[in-house]
């Protein structure tokens, strides 16, 4: 059965692999893209293609253009929050002005969505919102503090809010990819500025060695188009779900050691009890 897509960040990556995937298959799509030429460029690619300039970041613009939305192309079953942009650089060096816009981005820029899109869900008793979020909402590495905590949040947010929607139908998953062929690491990366030596041995081979596997990464962005669309034909789709091998086993490593730490302090855990 046809369906009808709003998905954020089209212009590239995942969100244009999902959007010309759901295409091909005979869905509608609505895509978010950031300028006018995107916007043409977007259309063209199918009649059952809309585009919609909008910069998730203007919270208050996103409510009408979700009504504009509807009202073009019908009503959407699908909320895909692609949008969104890594962030590199060690804490200590990195301003809190590119932590709030790291934030802005990929947290509060979906959650103005999924706060749009829900009232109108919930009156049809029926929709699925899938955030993309990253392995990097499960494990850590040294510098990416700032995208790491916004993917966290986005897990813990999704995962939430599916616990109060899933009485009206709606269902809500958190996609968590590895490392996947997109630009990611490449030109959509920000990078902060190097400045205090004593980081220089931990982190400047991270850096060089991310920089030098951007492009050779071994996810196959249509593979995970396809496996999103997946997503959206079960009756009841997971809470979460990782994208990738190194994704599978680098989360399944983080859980070994928690449940290997969490045992080794239990006495001291269980000793808080009154």
């Amino acid at each position: 059965m046809s369906k009808t897509f709003f998905i954020t960040g089209v212009s590239s990556g995942f969100g244009r692999a999902l959007a010309e995937a759901a295409l091909a298959a005979g869905h509608t799509v609505i895509g978010t893209v950031r300028h006018e030429q995107a916007h043409a460029a977007f259309e063209a690619l199918h009649p059952r293609a809309h585009a919609c300039v909008l910069d998730v970041t203007d919270f208050d613009a996103v409510e009408q253009a979700v009504a504009r939305a509807e009202a073009a192309a019908g009503p959407v079953d699908v909320l895909v929050n692609n949008a969104g942009y890594g962030h590199e650089g060690v804490m200590e060096e990195s301003s809190l002005d590119e932590m709030r816009r790291q934030f802005d981005v990929n947290v509060f820029g979906a959650v103005a969505m999924m706060k749009a899109f829900l009232p109108l869900f919930r009156t049809r008793r029926r929709g699925h919102i899938i955030n993309i979020t990253s392995m990097g909402g499960f494990i850590t590495m040294p510098g990416i503090a700032y995208y790491a905590g916004s993917k966290f949040a986005l897990e813990g947010i999704s995962e939430t809010v599916g616990k109060e929607v899933g009485q009206f139908g709606i269902h809500v998953t958190a996609v968590a990819p590895g490392s996947f062929r997109t630009d990611w690491a490449g030109r959509s990366m920000v990078r902060s500025e190097r400045s205090i030596a004593d980081y220089d041995a931990l982190f400047d081979p991270i850096r060089a060695t991310r920089a030098a596997r951007s492009g050779k990464q071994p996810g196959d962005p249509a593979k995970a188009a396809q496996a999103i669309l997946t997503l959206t034909e079960l009756a009841q789709p997971p809470a979460h779900l990782l994208l990738g091998s190194d994704a599978l086993g680098l989360v399944r490593g983080k859980l070994a050691q928690m449940e290997q730490e969490i045992n080794v302090w239990e006495a001291l855990t269980r000793s808080t009890d009154g």
